[in-house]
């Protein structure tokens, strides 16, 4: 199975920046659809940005503009680089990655119910 660890996750003032990392283990992450869920307490998980294995990225509207998703494939790891943070970004972030496809409304789209999940790290905000 493919194994995923996070890291990078902390407690910073609003304004700041943190980057995320994701150690893909098992598979070449090069064959893997890729990305970054958060979830905060009282809330469903939510996609935050997703790399897919042609290089594509999609974000979550609430970061555009704001976070990055990357990719090191020699590294097998899996960035995400979050700056001007809000309160609002506070949760528990959880790096997923799945070998399967789904189409959603006519648009191929990563399948992540079969997929892996990390254990998550957690992303602090304060104002």
């Amino acid at each position: 199975v493919v194994q995923l660890e996070e890291s990078g996750g902390g407690s910073v003032q609003a304004g700041g920046s943190l980057r995320l990392a994701c150690v893909v283990s098992r598979y070449d992450m090069s064959i893997l659809n890729t990305g970054w869920f958060r979830q905060s307490p009282g809330s469903e998980r939510e996609e935050v940005a997703v790399i897919d294995t042609d290089g594509e990225t999609t974000y979550a509207d609430s970061v555009k503009g704001r976070f990055t998703i990357s990719r090191d494939i020699e590294k097998n790891t899996l960035y995400l680089q979050m700056n001007d943070l809000k309160v609002d970004d506070t949760a528990m972030y959880y790096c997923a990655a799945t070998f399967q496809s789904t189409v959603r409304a006519g648009v191929l789209v990563p399948f992540w119910a079969s997929g892996y999940w990390g254990q998550g790290t957690q992303v602090t905000v304060s104002s």
